[in-house]
């Protein structure tokens, strides 16, 4: 059965797109460089990735310039389907047979966590966006990986602290039982108990769920104020809607959505997401930037306005043409990472900032509120900004990770 889906997965890891038609350099390997853009192209996962993630990598090499410089650049899709064995099965074969040279985004960490070991082995370059444990520049480290856009202890202390801080001081976490939540559950519960409060009870449910029924009504029966969902895209959106129909907020306890995106609130609407709080490292409509990439974006991906993922893909690819730029050689992955980690990132959706020697990438946070309808001014106009968390306190110190690779 594994190697079914395994095929499967690899049948849809078709070339996206061929950007770049001057003469190849004879330093990149085989003349290309070659981008994998792996996510969960047709599940839970789709809309806040998917699909999106392509654009958003063949929007970078575009911005970049890489034709006009005479970079090949070949970029190709692939569904992993939330499973680690497919995961693994489409990045060998993309490594060994394609001459893939860096892995792109990867949301859900038991898969990226598997991808993480592969990488280092085969010497190439992984580059997180979509995955969010933050044992990737933990335990898990390695030289090949930058993790770029968010992770669990940044969620963790945007919107956990936020809401111990005006009086949530008693937890209960539904949580999706894999790798991504288990380590949400973790690290929120450590700024929940940092800062006094308390948690009162947790529940794990399937990944990915359907009905959350027995979940919510143990979370409703524990009184705790705040109700934890430590799960992510549609397992979020249902949770949220199916507490809805329970009547929990009516009823005095209120939700936690510590990992939400634009997408999710799109399909909720604001009539059922307004006031959910939540952390995340961009938003389209934050400055002039950014809302001419969405603009460019939206018409190629359904009109779905792109998520944080999608704009750290774009990011993430930017700064790695850079390196292999700067290296003219795409041939030894951890020199491109150390490369990567030299020079200060810059880009049109993120500004300025660095990638640390742990691998994880600095840049600012925001803890954003849900608007009431009444508050949009139009499609789309879904977050306002209760506080900007500076690049400096957004991530975990790295003294504090466990990475091997940090020098004391």
């Amino acid at each position: 059965m594994k190697r079914r889906s395994a095929r499967h997965a690899l049948g849809l890891a078709a070339v996206a797109t061929v950007l770049g038609c001057g003469i190849a350099h004879a330093q990149y390997t085989d003349g290309v460089i070659k981008i994998g853009v792996m996510n969960d192209m047709s599940g839970t996962y789709s809309d806040l990735s998917g699909q999106g993630s392509v654009i958003a990598a063949r929007m970078a090499v575009e911005d970049f310039g890489a034709a006009a410089k005479g970079m090949k650049v070949e970029i190709l899709g692939a569904d992993h389907q939330n499973k680690p064995d497919v995961g693994s099965n489409v990045v060998r074969t993309w490594i060994d047979v394609d001459k893939v040279d860096v892995i792109v985004d990867v949301p859900t960490s038991s898969v990226a966590l598997a991808v993480n070991q592969i990488v280092k082995d085969k010497n190439k370059v992984f580059l997180v966006s979509g995955a969010a444990a933050s044992d990737l520049t933990g335990k898990a480290c390695t030289p090949n990986t930058i993790h770029w856009t968010y992770d669990t202890w940044a969620l963790a202390n945007g919107t956990g602290n936020a809401i111990v801080k005006t009086g949530g001081d008693s937890w209960f976490f539904l949580t999706a039982d894999y790798a991504f939540g288990h380590a949400l559950e973790r690290d929120t519960a450590a700024v929940v108990e940092k800062n006094g409060g308390k948690v009162v009870g947790k529940v794990r449910h399937p990944f990915p769920g359907q009905d959350f029924s027995s979940f919510l009504l143990q979370a409703q029966t524990s009184k705790a104020k705040i109700i934890g969902l430590a799960n992510a895209g549609a397992d979020t959106i249902n949770s949220i809607k199916q507490a809805s129909e329970f009547g929990i907020v009516q009823g005095g306890q209120n939700l936690a959505a510590l990992l939400a995106f634009i997408t999710d609130v799109h399909a909720l609407s604001l009539k059922t997401a307004q006031g959910l709080i939540m952390t995340e490292a961009w938003y389209w409509d934050l400055n002039d930037n950014n809302r001419e990439f969405t603009k460019k974006f939206a018409p190629q991906f359904k009109g779905l306005h792109p998520t944080m993922v999608h704009a750290g893909v774009y990011s993430a690819v930017t700064h790695y043409l850079k390196a292999v730029e700067a290296l003219k050689s795409d041939a030894d992955g951890a020199k491109v990472v150390a490369k990567m980690k030299e020079m200060p990132t810059d880009d049109k959706l993120f500004g300025k900032g660095e990638v640390r020697q742990d691998g994880r990438k600095i840049h600012p946070m925001y803890l954003f509120e849900v608007k009431k309808p009444s508050e949009s001014k139009g499609p789309w106009d879904y977050y306002k900004v209760r506080s900007t968390i500076p690049a400096d306190q957004a991530f975990r110190p790295m003294s504090e990770g466990g990475c091997p690779l940090v020098k004391s």
